[in-house]
């Protein structure tokens, strides 16, 4: 097989970038190396910031998230039994951020590509990367039992934290930067309306806990929970007595229960790959970094390098200029940095430290008091978590 791009990850951030270069005339073939239904089942983030709602529409893959998606004009603080709504549209000049699940969106970008998109190979899993330093790299992958090669012009990996398109950059030139935090979320979902209009963020003396929603009828709530935590040690009533206790407030309020279909533990951790370019492969998404949860910038990063990508991509098969291209891995990795920090200090601030005393608890309430009584700070909090503009 032979394409100008051939995209590895079949997620949202390959699918979206493929759908981004199909309208603008560009060649690309999509190897993911799981079946269709995995695909469009996995669940994951749902809050998307206003750039990522305009890269959807871009892409033409904006039908449904415009009827169903939820817009929200911000989120709610809760810590010392206290309720405090950040306005976004008020701090930021009218920005907003829309719920919408991850694995609607991967829905929709499925069908537009088996539709009229260019070739989107399920159960093709790429195997290595090869010259990746030559004018024509290669990817080995197997597909319907045989091995088979895709010979491209550019190759990006889009393939998530464990796939195997870094393994292609060179030890020499890798860099990598990570923490792992001392705690996990138990997720679930429950097919429950929610109990709020919008996200809330509370800090409990017991840990941190996070009232999200898919849909008018489904509500996806966490809570913090010690690392190596088994889900099945936490019955649905322990789940929400204890997400009861860390939202409660001083007033009229009740969270809604409801049967829980789904149950998770996720480790929290942050990680940066540099560069996210060699030779001509590139990197998108979670194949070159990962953020905590708690600021809901993971695919809304991968988002935003597929939008500098794609853009890149474009310019050079349309007039040959590269000077895009050659600062795609210094552009992405400044709002990459950003939204790292800003990922850490959310979940720095909210969530109880293990071997913490009481002066780091009154550090983190002061943050909270700092956020809630400075515009100024309510400010930045409402940019950074609305989406920093595109570096280019």
């Amino acid at each position: 097989m032979r394409t100008r791009v051939g995209i590895i990850g079949g997620g949202p951030a390959g699918l979206l970038l493929a759908r981004l270069l199909h309208r603008a005339g560009v060649d690309c073939v999509v190897l993911e190396s799981r079946t269709r239904e995995y695909v469009e089942q996995r669940q994951r983030a749902g809050m998307l910031e206003q750039g990522t709602v305009h890269a959807l529409h871009e892409a033409g893959a904006a039908e449904r998230l415009q009827a169903e998606g939820l817009v929200h004009q911000g989120i709610e603080l809760r810590f010392a039994r206290e309720r405090h709504h950040i306005d976004f549209p008020a701090l930021t000049g009218g920005r907003t951020v829309t719920i919408y699940a991850q694995t609607e969106i991967v829905k929709d970008l499925v069908a537009l590509q088996l539709a009229d998109g260019p070739p989107l190979l399920f159960e093709a899993e790429a195997l290595a990367v090869e010259k990746p330093e030559s004018q024509t790299p290669v990817v080995r992958f197997l597909h319907e039992g045989r091995e088979q090669t895709l010979t491209c012009d550019w190759v990006v990996g889009c393939d998530g934290f464990h796939g195997i398109s870094r393994d292609a950059f060179p030890a020499e030139v890798s860099r990598s930067y990570a923490h792992d935090y001392p705690y996990s979320w138990l997720g679930i979902l429950a097919e429950v309306p929610p109990s709020g209009a919008e996200l809330i963020y509370a800090r409990g003396e017991h840990g941190f806990a996070l009232h999200s929603m898919r849909s008018p009828t489904v509500s996806r709530l966490y809570l913090q929970v010690p690392n190596d935590t088994d889900p099945d040690d936490w019955p649905d009533d322990r789940i929400w007595d204890e997400l009861a206790a860390r939202f409660a407030i001083d007033g009229d309020w009740t969270l809604h229960r409801g049967p829980v279909t789904a149950k998770s533990v996720t480790p929290m951790r942050s990680y940066v790959h540099e560069p996210m370019r060699h030779g001509r492969l590139l990197l998108a998404g979670d194949a070159a970094h990962i953020v905590p949860p708690t600021g809901a910038k993971g695919l809304n990063l991968a988002v935003s390098d597929v939008r500098v990508l794609a853009r890149a991509l474009t310019t050079l098969f349309r007039t040959g200029d590269t000077q895009l291209l050659d600062r795609y891995s210094e552009l992405c990795l400044q709002r990459v940095w950003q939204a790292t920090r800003f990922s850490d200090d959310m979940t720095r601030m909210l969530h109880t430290q293990p071997n913490g005393d009481a002066f780091d608890a009154r550090m983190q309430l002061a943050r909270l008091r700092r956020i809630t009584a400075s515009r100024h700070a309510a400010a930045e909090l409402a940019a950074n978590y609305s989406g920093l503009p595109l570096p280019v």
